[in-house]
Parts: C-alpha cells; structure tokens; sequence
C-alpha cells in the first residue's frame, strides 16, 4: 500500500497521525509519502516537504507566500504522476488540496479528502467543485454527508478521531502534577494559534489579556504550549505585552495544558474543538489582517466562528472576533467564566454529549472506507 497525503498544518498533521497509525495496523507494510509534520513523521511518514511551509491562513497572507506554496503543489503533483501511488489523501487544506486533488484525479489516481471542506459555514460554491476533485470524502461531522451527496459528492461519517484519542474524562490531576501546578491553583492556559500569521495577529491581544488578568488575579498560573519553531516569535511578543506575567512556557504539550487548566483563551481552529473534547470552559478569540476579514465575513452564512458553538448551534462558549479580541473584553469573558462555576458544570456537560456524539471509532471507520474506494 502506498499513499500519498498532504496536511498542512499543525491540526491537519495531528488528524493524519491518527489516520495514519489506524493505516498502518491495516497495512503493515505501509508506505506513505507527501506533505506533513512531526506527528506524521513519527508514523514513517516520509515528508518530502514539511507541513509548516503551508501554514498560512487569511487572503492577504496567503498571497505572500502564493508562488512558493504554488510551485510546491507544482512539484509535488509532478512527483506523485511520475510514480503514481494507489490514492492520495488530502487531509484539510482545501485551498492547497482541491486544485492538486483535481489534477490528479484526471490522471486516474483515486482521491480522498480527509475532512469535509466547511461549506456549511462559508464558501459554499466549494461544494460544486469537490465532486470534479475528489472520488470520496471522509467527515468529521454527522450533518455533513448528506450535505455533500446534495453537490452529488460520495462521503462517509467516521466521527473524529480526536474524540477516539481525546479520553472522556480529563486526566486533570496527572496533567497538573506533570506541570507542578497545585490542584487548587486556578490556571488559564493561553493557545493563540498555529500558524506565524495567527501568533503575530491573535498572541498579542491574548498575552495583554493576561497582563489584564495578572493584575486583578495575581494568584492566577498561565500556561503557553508552543508549536515547534514558534517559540523564538512569541517570546518578544511577551516580553512587550505581558512583562512580568508569569507564563509558564511549554514546547508542544497542548493537550497537557487544555487538562491541567480551568479555561482557555483560544485562537478559533480546531484547538477549540480539542478544548471542547477535554470539557475545558473558553473564550475563542481571532483576528487576522483587515482586508482578509472583510472578505471572509461577507462569505459565512452562520453567526458561529468557533467549532463548539458551530456544533452545537448556539453560543455555548464566546466568540471574540477581529475588533472585539482585544485585551479587556478578553479579561472579562476569562473572569465571568472564572467566578461561574455553575456555568462551567453546564458547559462541560454539553461538551460531554458532544464528545459522545463524535467518538465512533474514526480509525475503523476511514480505513474501511479506503478500502471500499480502493476495492481491497
């Protein structure tokens, strides 16, 4: 078995870890190949390119870095024609991914995308054009293959796997002890995104935010898993806008901090959903350059950003987006949550429904797909 797959960020090279690891307990003698990260890396991926080098989010960022990302995908189409692998599966990044999908499915290489693209929330004339992409693709989410059959797209539900890997009670007093955080210490772990351009759009409202909460806490902890590489850009940044804050920095460890901590400042991705699973209280947070918001908001068709409240379909949690995630607003949502502890047990209970809803064994549930598709 040989695959070929693209992730092009941190969530999409944790999701395809997963996908993965249930891959090779199929196929032994796996071999896969592509785009992703380290959690791929360690599942024998071969990265031919690193997963990083398309973490870019918003229009005007994107165009940056528009040649570069566009002779990748060139390069990588070229590699994957010239020795064909049996299907490719493009996990998230469907600006990178649709357009490579499409390319080589007119060349008779079966094509899987992993995560339905959300056109439920934005950007809906997507869907017309996956089934000219794509022969299948793998959902997340139970609304979203009869959504998909609709734009006549083949799709199958198999639950999220960090529902799977996610356990349903937080292993809260372990996490503590690894982060020699008392058990009555009230923590506020900080997560401002993945991706350069969401550190140095989001982290600096977060961090003052915390400078905000220091001052009327001070008893507080704070705890900021960073992604590899990212460290050296936001230690300035919190030098400048969190001074004296005592932030405990951790290299990776997100799922350490989101069990340990009682609320979460968050950037709106699929952390949030990770947040969610580990029944964390949030506030969710974004912004990103202004002329990329205006386009993005004339195109979403729900009043949700964020994946709890998009899944639950009302504002269990906050949003605070682009001029209303700034420091003070950030602090006082942080504080409401922080002296409502009824508030807290009802939040947590609806994301315990919500993590029984997704948890369905993911890994059993993609591979047979593949296997279906590949006719094995």
């Amino acid at each position: 078995m040989r695959l070929g797959l693209v992730a092009g960020e941190a969530s999409g090279d944790l999701l395809a870890s997963h996908l993965l690891s249930a891959l090779r307990q199929r196929w032994p003698s796996l071999q896969s190949f592509g785009i992703g990260g380290p959690l791929m890396a360690a599942q024998a991926f071969d990265a031919w390119w690193p997963s990083d080098r398309l973490a870019v989010r918003g229009y005007v960022e994107v165009l940056r870095h528009y040649r570069g990302i566009a002779a990748i995908r060139d390069a990588l189409a070229t590699r994957l024609l010239d020795d064909p692998p049996q299907a490719f599966i493009g996990v998230d990044a469907p600006d990178f991914n649709l357009g490579l999908e499409k390319r080589l499915k007119r060349a008779g290489i079966k094509t899987v995308h992993f995560i339905c693209p959300s056109i439920w929330a934005w950007r809906g004339g997507r869907g017309k054009h996956l089934s000219q992409s794509v022969d299948h693709v793998l959902c997340l989410f139970p609304f979203e293959p009869a959504l998909l059959q609709a734009h006549g797209v083949s799709a199958t539900y198999v639950g999220h796997p960090l529902a799977d890997a996610i356990p349903m009670t937080p292993p809260r007093p372990a996490s503590r002890r690894d982060l020699s955080l008392a058990d009555d210490n009230q923590v506020v772990a900080l997560l401002p995104g993945s991706r350069r351009s969401e550190i140095s759009y989001i982290a600096p409202h977060f961090l003052q935010a915390a400078a905000l909460l220091h001052q009327q806490r001070p008893a507080l902890k704070f705890v900021l898993p960073v992604a590899p590489g990212l460290r050296a850009l936001l230690e300035p940044l919190a030098a400048a806008h969190a001074p004296g804050v005592p932030l405990q920095w951790l290299d990776g460890q997100s799922h350490t901090a989101l069990a340990a901590c009682d609320l979460t400042l968050i950037a709106s991705g699929t952390a949030t959903l990770e947040a969610a699973l580990f029944k964390r209280p949030m506030v969710i947070g974004y912004n990103m350059h202004p002329l990329s918001w205006q386009l993005m908001k004339r195109m979403r068709y729900q009043p949700w950003v964020g994946l709890p409240n998009i899944l639950c379909q009302e504002f269990v949690v906050p949003e605070l987006i682009q001029e209303q995630c700034r420091a003070a607003p950030l602090a006082q949502a942080a504080l409401r949550w922080l002296d409502d502890a009824a508030a807290c047990d009802a939040v947590q209970r609806r994301f315990e429904d919500l993590h029984h809803q997704l948890r369905c064994d993911t890994a059993r549930r993609a591979t047979d797909a593949l296997a279906q598709i590949l006719q094995l």
